[in-house]
């Protein structure tokens, strides 16, 4: 039988070699490549941390720059702090007026105690002397008229006891069960003192968190209202991932399937490792300003993208630093599909606090020397009583 000619031969060989890499491409894909799903639209993600000022003023001072990195509690701006700085004093001297009128209060209450002694003397005398005069009435030793006037005294002499006790209540309403410092007269005047020293503290605007400068807008000499943006601070240490898969895609995608990325700025010699940590609740059109109008007449049917975060394993960040906005692509292996739907949690690291000012011990000592130096010797804890 003939084997054909050369051609027919090499027409066979072909045909044999592609039926085997199309064997060879549908086996691969059938135990490795229908479990990962891939696309080339995603964005590097992060938090944009705005800088604003709480309250207004010129700026004094302008530390920090775009591009330039700076770390958490780092001083930013500085507003001019003399108006501020006015206010705290003006704060201060009242709160040392209030302690001296509350030390005031005290003093009157034991002033109004003593009077009330005195006063219960008075009226013991006058009873005494009005019981004498109606035991020398009935012998006619004493006339009618000095008797009605013994009585008269003793009333005089108990309505005034009576107005005395009633001065003592109303002071004491003001002080009962306080001392001069926890007075609170005292203490709302040292929560403005508290107030405006942090309206001083507030001139002083620093970084929340260690980042890159971005969107600076405000300017030396400028002033800036209260809650005005001033710039950002872009932490780059905790950025993630935003891919846009069809939905034809999202099937089988789970929270914490693993995932490769490659960032376009390293091309394919640098991969990064991940994890799906959620899947939007809606896609980009239905959250638009102008969402569109389906049930429209004119309608046309278009693929929808959601978009998955995803997180980033930070040491590999570390070693090749992206910047938001970044092309990446992303491969998500769906093949384990036992992870939820959608997750609890999904920030990996989450922000830190704000830095705290060790400034608010001083404030405190400051109020408590103030309340020391006008309190006086007298500066007792009133449990006061009627006596």
């Amino acid at each position: 039988m003939s084997r054909g000619t050369p051609r027919q031969r090499g027409l066979a060989i072909l045909t044999a070699v592609v039926v085997i890499g199309l064997l060879a491409w549908g086996a691969h894909w059938f135990i490795f490549g229908r479990h990962f799903q891939t696309t080339d639209d995603a964005y590097v993600a992060g938090d944009v941390v705005q800088i604003t000022s709480e309250q207004p003023g010129t700026v004094q001072v302008l530390n920090a720059d775009d591009t330039q990195f700076v770390k958490r509690g780092q001083l930013l701006v500085t507003l001019d702090p003399s108006s501020v700085e006015i206010a705290l004093q003006s704060a201060e001297a009242e709160l040392a007026r209030t302690v001296r009128q509350v030390r005031a209060q005290f003093a009157k209450a034991d002033a109004l105690r003593a009077d009330i002694a005195q006063r219960e003397v008075a009226v013991r005398q006058a009873e005494s002397d009005l019981k004498r005069r109606r035991s020398l009435a009935s012998d006619g030793a004493v006339s009618g008229e000095e008797l009605a006037h013994a009585r008269d005294t003793v009333t005089a002499m108990e309505a005034s006891l009576s107005s005395a006790k009633e001065q003592l209540n109303a002071t004491l309403a003001s002080i009962d069960g306080t001392s001069i410092s926890t007075n609170p007269d005292v203490m709302a005047a040292a929560a403005r003192v508290r107030d405006a020293a942090l309206g001083v503290r507030r001139t002083h605007i620093v970084s929340p968190v260690d980042g890159l400068i971005a969107r600076r807008t405000v300017q030396l000499g400028q002033h800036v209202a209260a809650g005005a943006p001033l710039m950002a601070v872009v932490p780059l240490g905790d950025v993630w991932v935003d891919a846009n898969f069809k939905e034809g895609q999202l099937e089988d995608m789970r929270i914490g399937q693993p995932v490769t990325l490659h960032a376009d700025i390293y091309g394919g010699d640098v991969a990064y490792h991940g994890r799906v940590v959620g899947v939007s609740a809606g896609s980009g059109n239905a959250f638009a300003l102008l969402p569109p109008q389906n049930a429209s007449g004119n309608w046309i049917k278009i693929v929808q993208r959601l978009p998955v975060r995803i997180a980033l394993d930070p040491a590999e960040v570390e070693a090749h630093p992206l910047r938001v906005g970044l092309s990446m692509t992303a491969s998500v292996d769906v093949g384990d599909r036992s992870g939820a739907l959608a997750s609890a949690q999904v920030r990996s690291v989450p922000l830190p606090e704000r830095p705290r000012d060790d400034r608010d011990a001083g404030v405190e000592r400051s109020i408590e020397r103030i309340i020391a130096d006008n309190g006086g010797s007298g500066a007792v804890s009133a449990s006061a009583r009627m006596p």
